[in-house]
């Protein structure tokens, strides 16, 4: 594949199970959260720290009213992509047409810190033109999730609160297998800021 992939970071949901149990006007994308090397960041900077240098074009996608995102999200190189829209299609959908010329896209979810690099770049490895490259790990699906560049056109349809499942009906989907609990863990309340 000649032209480069990029990732699309996902931040732009409001996170109302978090905020239910942890107060309203907490952030969990500026949460404090213990990596699995020990290292406490916020949620955001640690899904950032765990993209791979390999993958230079970054796109985060947000909404206005977080400029602790936006500011740790430039600091990691990450063009921003301001949307209204809390749904995952919709910042799918901007985050792809923000650069709609590469090969590829990884599309990486704010709130899923603990994914090891090693699996990041394992799915990136698996990513091909009329692909879906999916993690599992235990035989469920993960994150984050490839697609080819024959996807960009259905990606950018994409709106509302639907990500991009459905395409995997229409999908030569390449299940890459990973010894990483990391892919499914999702941070939707405080307890899981930490892993276990």
């Amino acid at each position: 594949m000649s032209e480069p992939i990029g990732v699309i970071v996902l931040a732009a949901g409001q996170g109302r199970r978090f905020r239910q149990e942890a107060g309203v006007e907490r952030d969990k994308l500026v949460a404090d959260c213990t990596g699995r090397d020990g290292a406490v960041h916020s949620m955001i900077e640690q899904v950032l720290v765990n993209l791979p240098a390999s993958l230079e074009k970054r796109v985060l996608v947000t909404t206005v009213d977080r400029p602790q995102v936006i500011r740790m999200a430039k600091a990691y190189g990450c063009e921003i992509v301001l949307i209204e829209s809390t749904g995952m299609g919709d910042s799918i959908a901007a985050g792809v047409a923000a650069c709609p010329q590469l090969g590829g896209w990884l599309i990486v979810l704010g709130d899923m810190p603990f994914i090891l690099p090693a699996s990041i770049e394992r799915v990136v490895a698996e990513i091909a033109d009329d692909a879906v490259s999916v993690p599992v790990h235990e035989g469920e699906f993960g994150h984050p999730v490839g697609f080819g560049r024959s996807f960009g056109a259905a990606l950018m349809a994409l709106s509302g609160d639907r990500g991009a499942k459905a395409l995997f009906a229409q999908a030569r989907v390449v299940e890459v297998a990973v010894d990483d609990p990391g892919v499914l863990w999702d941070v939707d309340v405080p307890e899981k800021l930490t892993f276990k």
